[in-house]
């Protein structure tokens, strides 16, 4: 008898424990989606794995070959990416890249609707001067989207310069920052999500 009751007990606590473990998964897993459909939240997201730094002289963005590419591990990174923020419960969302083929290859392999092209996506690597003049792009691009979007996610497929311009913090390859903005686009606080 006294060992029934030690048993039950014991199922109790580990259904319990369990329950709270599930309970703050889930809690955790709808906090990245839920903010994505709100009107003041954005996801920055730095293209995945494409080994070297910056691109080869005299590289077009016409040609992927002659430009830094994702190499397989990318490519699996990215596929990975789309996986894990549909498994936080992101199953809509409005995808926009630069226009470099490393961006365009992690925002297609994401897995949502078809990526559009946002210049003010595009990186200035090559010029750094363009820096500021580019966050003010990227700021007014975001006030523009924010207005026009419903509840589906605004996703944004860019470069370690891009990120760092408009957050003031470099991210890793494939890392994600969910971004709170004002009604002007300008950064008001940030979260990072690394890559999974």
């Amino acid at each position: 008898m006294r060992n029934r009751h030690l048993t039950l007990l014991l199922k109790w606590v580990c259904a319990v424990l369990l329950g709270m473990g599930l309970t703050q998964v889930h809690a955790f897993a709808s906090e990245l989606s839920e903010l994505l459909k709100k009107s003041d939240h954005v996801l920055l997201m730095r293209h995945a794995l494409a080994p070297g730094v910056g691109d080869p002289a005299g590289y077009t963005l016409q040609d992927c070959k002659t430009q830094r590419n994702l190499d397989g591990k990318g490519r699996e990174q990215a596929q990975r990416i789309g996986q894990w923020l549909k498994a936080q419960g992101v199953k809509d969302a409005m995808v926009f890249t630069s226009a470099w083929c490393r961006c365009k290859e992690t925002a297609e392999k994401l897995g949502f609707d078809a990526p559009v092209h946002e210049p003010s996506l595009n990186s200035f690597f090559d010029d750094m001067r363009q820096g500021p003049p580019s966050n003010v792009r990227l700021q007014a691009f975001i006030a523009r989207q924010l207005k026009l979007k419903t509840d589906k996610a605004l996703i944004l497929v860019t470069h370690h310069v891009n990120i760092a311009e408009f957050m003031g913090e470099n991210v890793g390859s494939g890392d994600m920052v969910l971004a709170k903005v004002s009604p002007q686009g300008k950064l008001l606080s940030y979260k990072i999500y690394p890559s999974p």
